[in-house]
């Protein structure tokens, strides 16, 4: 198990953070993920690996006013 903001979420061997993205349906044009308080720059979400026990947040960011 991982958690994902907060909440406990099915981990599966291998899991990238595009792949958790997928299995959110997350698909803001502008989210900022950490994983265990370290940022994840997008063009690295198809290559990090996220292990069993990480605590992951998915951040997105809007324009507001």
């Amino acid at each position: 198990m991982i958690r994902v903001n907060g909440k406990e979420f099915s981990w599966e061997e291998g899991m990238t953070v595009r792949r958790l993205l997928e299995l959110k349906k997350y698909a803001y044009p502008r989210i900022m993920i950490k994983i265990n308080g370290q940022f994840v720059r997008d063009e690295n979400f198809d290559t990090t690996v996220i292990h069993d026990g990480d605590d992951v947040q998915c951040i997105h960011l809007m324009a507001g006013g």
